[in-house]
Formats: C-alpha cells, sequence, structure tokens
C-alpha cells in the first residue's frame, strides 16, 4: 500500500542526522528531551499515528498497539523485539520491523572489553589508584587471570556470537559452544569451534561463558538458579544479550558469595533497576545497556529504520519485516 504523508512518532531523540532526513520526508512527532514517555503518555501520543518508532525501552503490548487506531507499522529502533507484542501487531494488522546486522561489531568489541576487565580486575586496579591506596608496585597486587588457553563457551553462535569467537580467536582461546542447530562443519573449522549439545556440561567445563541467544520464553531464566551453580568457582560469566536470560537474584548471591569468579552484565532483568548484591559484588563490572552505544552503530539503526519506512510507504514489503505482511 503507498502510504502519503504518514505521521510518525520516534519515543526517544535519535542521531540529529537520522531526524533530520526523516523531517524532510515526513510528518514527525518527535521526543526533544529524551526522556522515556511514560506508559500512559505513549497511549495518548500514539492515537493519530500512522508509523511508530520505538526503542528497546519501549513496551509495546497489546494495549498500545490497539490505542494506535491509525497505527500500520512499527519500525523498531533496535534488532531485538521481544518488547514488542508480535501477536497483537498480527492480529491488528500492522507490521513491524526491527535493525539487524548493524550491532554486531560494536556489541562483540563490548563482550570483549568486559573479559579482558574482569580478568585482569582492571576496575580493582583503578579503584585502588582513584582512592589514594597505591604505594607503587608489587609482585601480588591485583592478579587477574590470562586469556590465552582459557575455555569460553559461547551460547548462541549467531552473528553476534561468531564476532566473538573471531576476536577471542587472536586469544588464543578454546571455543565451545551451544546452539538450537549446530553450524556447518566448515563454519565450526572456521572458529575453531566445538559443538556442546548438553548446555549443561558445556557451561561445567567453560571458564568463561557469553551470552549470545535472543530472549524468548523458552530462554527465560536459561541461566536458573540450579544452572548457575553448575558454573566453575573462577568462571566468569558476560551477558549483552538480554537480562531475562539469567536469574538475576542468584547470580548475584554466587557473586557475592564469591562463588564464581565474577561477571560482565550490561543488561538486567528488571532494567533500569539493578538487584543491590550485584552493586555490592566484587570483581563485576557492570554496564548501561550500551553494547550498542557507538554513533556509528546508532546511525546505521536510523539509516534501517529509515529504509523500511521508504519502503513501506512506497507500497513495497520493508526490508527487514519481522512478521507477516498483511497484503501477503
Amino acid at each position: 500500500m503507498h502510504l502519503k504523508n504518514p505521521i510518525i512518532l520516534i519515543t526517544r531523540k535519535l542521531p540529529e542526522k537520522i531526524e533530520k532526513t526523516l523531517k524532510q520526508n515526513f510528518n514527525l512527532i518527535l521526543n526533544k528531551t529524551d526522556k522515556k514517555l511514560s506508559y500512559k503518555d505513549l497511549k495518548k501520543k500514539i492515537d493519530n499515528v500512522d508509523i511508530l518508532i520505538p526503542c528497546v525501552s519501549d513496551t509495546i503490548d497489546a494495549s498500545i498497539i490497539k490505542s494506535g487506531k491509525k497505527l500500520k507499522l512499527i519500525a523498531n529502533f533496535g534488532n531485538g523485539v521481544d518488547n514488542l507484542d508480535l501477536v497483537t501487531a498480527k492480529e491488528q494488522n500492522v507490521l513491524v520491523t526491527n535493525t539487524p546486522d548493524v550491532l554486531t561489531e560494536d556489541t562483540a568489541d563490548l563482550v570483549l572489553t568486559l573479559i579482558l576487565m574482569i580478568s585482569r580486575k582492571v576496575i580493582d586496579a583503578q579503584k585502588e589508584l582513584v582512592e589514594g591506596n597505591w604505594t607503587g608496585w608489587g609482585p601480588s597486587k591485583t592478579i587477574g587471570q590470562r586469556i590465552k588457553g582459557k575455555k569460553v563457551g559461547i551460547i548462541g553462535m549467531g552473528r553476534i556470537g561468531c564476532a566473538v569467537a573471531q576476536r577471542l580467536q587472536i586469544l588464543g582461546v578454546e571455543i565451545y559452544y551451544h546452539n538450537r542447530r549446530r553450524l556447518k562443519k566448515n563454519v565450526e573449522k572456521k572458529y575453531k569451534a566445538k559443538y556442546f549439545h548438553d548446555l549443561d556440561y558445556m557451561i561445567a567445563q567453560s571458564d568463561i561463558i557469553s551470552i549470545h541467544c535472543p530472549y524468548t520464553p523458552e530462554t527465560f531464566h536459561l541461566f536458573s538458579k540450579k544452572r548457575l551453580r553448575l558454573l566453575k568457582k573462577n568462571c566468569i560469566i558476560i551477558n549483552t544479550s538480554r537480562g531475562e536470560i539469567i536469574d538475576e537474584e542468584a547470580l548475584a548471591n554466587l557473586l557475592f558469595q564469591k562463588k564464581i569468579g565474577g561477571a560482565g552484565l550490561d543488561v538486567f532483568e528488571h532494567e533500569p533497576q539493578i538487584t543491590t548484591r550485584l552493586l555490592e559484588s566484587d570483581n563485576v563490572v557492570l554496564l548501561p545497556h550500551i553494547s550498542s552505544a557507538t554513533l556509528e552503530s546508532r546511525i546505521a539503526m536510523g539509516q534501517r529504520v529509515i529504509k523500511n519506512i521508504i519502503a513501506f510507504t512506497s507500497g513495497k514489503s520493508p526490508p527487514d519485516l519481522v512478521n507477516k505482511p498483511y497484503y501477503d
């Protein structure tokens, strides 16, 4: 279908370059303050909107979608769509698109950063300096662990998981992985990756675990209290995927009691709230969901959003369609 002069609501402030391009082509309702819209405000603002551009921080549930009486497209600014009610969107003949592929490299870089920071106790070392407790070099001060030779278990060897494996190869680690479906042999060979069908067995052997599977009902608390207890005492766990994949309270208790080696978390189960014991634990790096926070990534995400909107308003199928078009 062709859609002339659509009204577009953007829930958060996007890069200036992206907003400028959208302004030149469409009627925009902007969020100039970048403050997250309350559920009530979003429900009110969506009433006369044709296209919604939400972010991962927005909950687009059945009530919100049904409140958008003219809503025809949700062009999500992000790869994951677990913040959207896809079932209701389909029932209401609302198309949904996302921004795949553009977050891979930046997320993989951050995973490597977290692994190195925790293994080498970078936060502890900096704290000693900042608080004025450093008295000079000593052979037993701030002792970390060497990365080379470690066994790294990757959960979800998709684009990001493979990008992480590629970076880790340079550091001389052993790559293990667990997927719903095994990779082709040539891909395994490329990353020198060993497949484990049994997740419990793999994580019990791993020195470092990096989570890259999507959040679905099946992966909710994939790392349950019971499964977390399988980790080695020196194991480091990294999560840049979705917070709900880990039982955060159980993980926080293990870290606080020093029963595992450390954790690097860029996502949390109840964002923006964080379990208190995580904040009180040693050898953790906690970041405010910044895995894709580079200017290059944000602009690329915006360009994918624009591409999907232009295709849709021109009567074409958007390239990054998540749900089946109602006009098929």
